[in-house]
């Protein structure tokens, strides 16, 4: 049974924003790779073969060994790499690889992929990606299950934006739980908010109850008495999007905490130019001692 495409959902259950790739694209595109790598590929043999009498026979055959493993396993890790999960291929029909959790590709899944892809797609002719493209819910084959990688398409058609937060329930909703909050319940709020407008008010007061209903027994704490439901879901949406924008960003380092007792180290001064000091003050000569009162020796003049 083929598995139907789902969204791409994080781990705090926050569906994210982009399209999963569909397997004819993606065949479209590993075909393009795969031609792009054969020719480069015959040309580097012809290469090899001019140069057989000029080379011992030892060295030209590691040089032709080589010459294999950075066209068939090099080519998409340099290209994924480096434009960060786009290969030719790829960047032809709008695709990218990516993290299960949406950030970029790594080099350590780039890796990962190219050693599965020489299995899947050369040496059984991309029968294993296939099948198991078509099994998966998320469109991928081997080497995307190993590497935690897959593939989305950037020239789909974008879901609707988050709604913006309701000024007056900012303070709520930044005390809110949200982790019971299913995937399917937030896409549906999401969904009818984006097409209220365009619903009769009789059935849109009783969705917007009913989705509301629905949310709120979900997370907590529960809403202000008397707020409108639509701006119950409003508010519940842009939060779960602040949370996930604010877990994608990178966290920025910690200060360093020196121990109690010991300071920073603290360069030592520059060196200031002579023109900066103060002139040394004049010589002066200490004060005469006044000759002594009263009955005493006095020292002859």
């Amino acid at each position: 049974m083929v598995a139907q495409p789902e969204p791409m959902v994080t781990g705090d259950a926050v569906v994210l924003d982009v399209q999963i790739a569909q397997l004819p694209v993606r065949a479209l595109s590993a075909l393009i790779d795969l031609t792009v790598i054969f020719i480069g590929y015959v040309i580097g043999v012809a290469l090899w073969a001019a140069t057989l009498s000029d080379l011992d026979s030892a060295f030209s055959a590691a040089v032709l060994i080589i010459f294999t493993v950075l066209a068939v396993v090099g080519y998409p890790i340099v290209f994924e790499v480096t434009t960060r999960g786009r290969s030719l291929g790829k960047m032809a029909m709008g695709l990218r690889v990516v993290s299960d959790d949406g950030g970029p590709e790594r080099f350590r899944q780039a890796l990962f992929r190219a050693l599965s892809g020489f299995v899947e797609l050369w040496m059984f002719t991309g029968g294993p990606a296939v099948i198991c493209s078509l099994l998966s819910a998320r469109g991928k084959r081997i080497g995307d299950i190993f590497a935690g990688t897959m593939v989305i398409s950037e020239r789909a058609p974008r879901l609707s934006p988050p709604p913006p937060m309701p000024p007056q329930l900012a303070w709520w909703a930044s005390s809110l739980q949200l982790s019971g909050l299913g995937a399917a319940q937030a896409e549906r709020a999401r969904q009818f908010l984006s097409r209220a407008a365009q619903l009769q008010p009789r059935f849109r007061d009783e969705m917007a109850h009913r989705i509301t209903a629905d949310v709120v027994a979900q997370i907590s704490p529960p809403p202000p008495p008397g707020t409108p439901p639509q701006l119950v879901l409003a508010a519940v949406l842009a939060e779960r999007h602040r949370r996930e924008l604010i877990r994608l960003r990178p966290a920025a380092p910690p200060p360093t905490q020196w121990p109690s007792g010991h300071a920073p180290y603290s360069p030592a001064p520059t060196y200031a130019p002579p023109s900066t000091y103060a002139p040394p003050p004049a010589y002066a000569p200490p004060p005469a001692a006044s000759p002594p009162t009263g009955s005493g020796f006095a020292p002859p003049d």
